[in-house]
């Protein structure tokens, strides 16, 4: 699989520290590899990965593509995100 980024994750990538930068290229290839694991409540269409203990990936399968929706550096911002769809 091949990975393609919303232009949000990417803005959200390119604000991280070079240490977290690493950490998403390592999980983003990955899940090219495997498939997808946890997939989101709430009826979302999303899959989420742990990156570190607080960083997240937000992520769609779309045929042979990961579309990398978001990314978060820390667990607040993640939860601030995922409850804006309640």
């Amino acid at each position: 699989m091949e990975s393609v980024w919303s232009s949000r994750a990417s803005e959200d990538f390119e604000a991280f520290e070079k240490t977290l930068k690493r950490y998403f290229k390592s999980h983003i290839e990955k899940l090219c590899n495997m498939p997808p694991r946890r997939h989101m409540k709430l009826g979302l269409p999303f899959f989420v990965e742990n990156v570190t203990a607080q960083a997240r990936l937000v992520y769609l399968e779309d045929g042979g593509f990961i579309k990398i929706i978001r990314c978060f550096s820390t667990h607040k911002e993640y939860e601030k995100w995922y409850n804006s769809f309640r």
